[in-house]
């Protein structure tokens, strides 16, 4: 460059409009050279996938920084700078989208219409979305600002404004994906899922967003507006599912007393919906903190302001305990919330987030209320055979078997369980029965034990 300036000097001397054009000349033929320069140093220069360092191809990434703030400096200082920044701002725009692309594995500009895309096309998109989107703001971004700051720094507005026009467009095109993914959902609960990862992805990466970005910028408005979409979406899921839950009809009576689908969906579902369980407090807190203006016509009794897991447990318990009553067999009645309750209860005890979420003292009442239940159904099926007395008893005893041996136990232990308190009220009874009548056609103790015993081995 010193070398240039003399000759440009030289050429000035001499006088005359021969010497300007000839010096302007030569400072186009250098400024070209300089930008072809500027281009293939830019070239070497990758994001490396794992942390979003920007790197070249051997172990002089400052040397080549440090050459590309030189050449950049000239160009400036010869007046060259609109043709500096655009160079730099086409070469580093298009590593960014290439970098983001191979994480996607496809271009969020190619699909600039999300809203018009199926829920399978967004939602084949938005599981390599996370992964894209925490390594652009929180790794590559922070990065590429660095840089900026590092060729361009002689100037901060000029580097805030290039690294502006590098990475406005592609997080916005980050954000269209997770907004068209929370879109695209609806109330299907078992799409929820995904916007609760979404909902978790966004309000991870926003400290990075608003750090890097700049807190008064459209994209850190429009990441907190996506956030806030994502928790209003997902209590009107939860709100609906609670709602199909208190609507589910069933013509006719699970067979045997055995456990409802619901209850095995639901709980199911809430097994997976536990691991969110710190997402779903940040919605809800984010629910009360924005009350009026968040939450719809959310009131202090609603889904939206009180533990959803906690709700929709409850919620399902009392769906149960209004379906028992389609059986006519009070027996039959205390049979199926035996069942049912103990499925809820396995399920939570099965889960260790479900059960710190529910808590102890809920999963102490809830084996005591499963045990009532058992009691209730001995009793009830029972009660009226022991009390008939006489030899009718031995009849009574083989009717009441051959009634119970079409009921069903939810799994092993509820059968144990049911067989052993059938087992403690029965047997007793029928020895005295026995030895007070003891006629030799009776069956004995020890066969109405054994015939109990035969129970509920069919496990639905």
């Amino acid at each position: 460059m010193l070398l240039l300036a003399t000759d440009v000097a030289d050429l000035q001397g001499r006088g005359g409009g021969e010497g300007l054009v000839r010096a302007h000349e030569l400072l186009e033929a250098a400024m070209r050279r300089l930008q072809l320069e500027l281009e293939l140093l830019l070239s070497e220069l990758r994001y490396n996938a794992v942390d979003g360092s920007i790197s070249g191809h051997a172990d002089q990434d400052a040397a080549v920084v440090e050459h590309i703030r030189v050449v950049a400096k000239a160009m400036m200082a010869a007046g060259y700078g609109m043709e500096c920044v655009s160079t730099f701002k086409s070469h580093r725009r298009a590593e960014l989208a290439g970098a983001v692309h191979r994480l996607l594995g496809f271009s969020p500009s190619q699909h600039a219409r999300f809203h018009k895309l199926t829920w399978n096309q967004v939602d084949g998109m938005v599981q390599s979305w996370h992964a894209a989107a925490g390594f652009a703001f929180t790794s590559a971004f922070s990065n590429e600002r660095l840089f900026c700051h590092s060729v361009f720094g002689a100037d901060a507005a000029v580097a805030d404004k290039v690294f502006a026009d590098i990475a406005s467009d592609h997080a916005a095109e980050l954000l269209a994906v997770a907004e068209a993914a929370v879109a695209r959902a609806g109330r299907a609960p078992e799409r929820l899922f995904h916007v609760l990862d979404v909902h978790g992805t966004l309000a991870e990466i926003l400290p990075a967003i608003v750090s890097v970005i700049g807190d008064n910028s459209e994209v850190t408005t429009r990441a907190n507006a996506a956030i806030r979409n994502a928790g209003e979406a997902s209590r009107r899921t939860l709100a609906s599912f609670e709602d199909t839950i208190m609507k589910v009809t069933s013509k006719a009576a699970a067979p045997g007393g055995a456990v409802h689908p619901l209850t095995r969906y639901v709980m199911n579902y809430l097994v997976l919906l536990a691991d969110y369980e710190d997402t779903l407090a940040r919605i809800y807190q984010q629910c009360r903190g924005a009350n009026a203006s968040g939450c719809g016509s959310a009131s202090p009794d609603s889904p939206s302001s009180l533990n959803p897991i906690d709700r929709l447990v409850s919620v399902l318990l009392r769906k149960l305990n209004a379906m028992a009553g389609r059986y006519q067999s009070p027996a039959l009645r205390s049979l199926f919330m035996a069942n049912n309750t103990h499925c809820v209860g396995k399920k939570v005890r099965g889960s260790s987030k479900l059960d710190g979420i529910l808590g102890e003292d809920w999963t102490t009442a809830q084996r005591a209320e499963v045990r009532r239940h058992v009691d209730a159904c001995v009793h009830s099926a029972w009660h009226d055979v022991l009390a008939c007395g006489g030899e009718g008893a031995e009849a009574a005893v083989r009717e009441e078997i051959a009634t119970q041996q079409r009921w069903v136990a939810a799994d092993d232990e509820m059968g144990d369980a049911l067989r052993a308190a059938a087992a403690a009220a029965v047997v007793p009874a029928y020895r005295v029965l026995y030895r007070r009548h003891g006629a030799t056609a009776w069956m004995t103790p020890g066969d109405v034990n054994a015939m109990i015993g035969r129970l509920y081995a069919r496990i639905l």
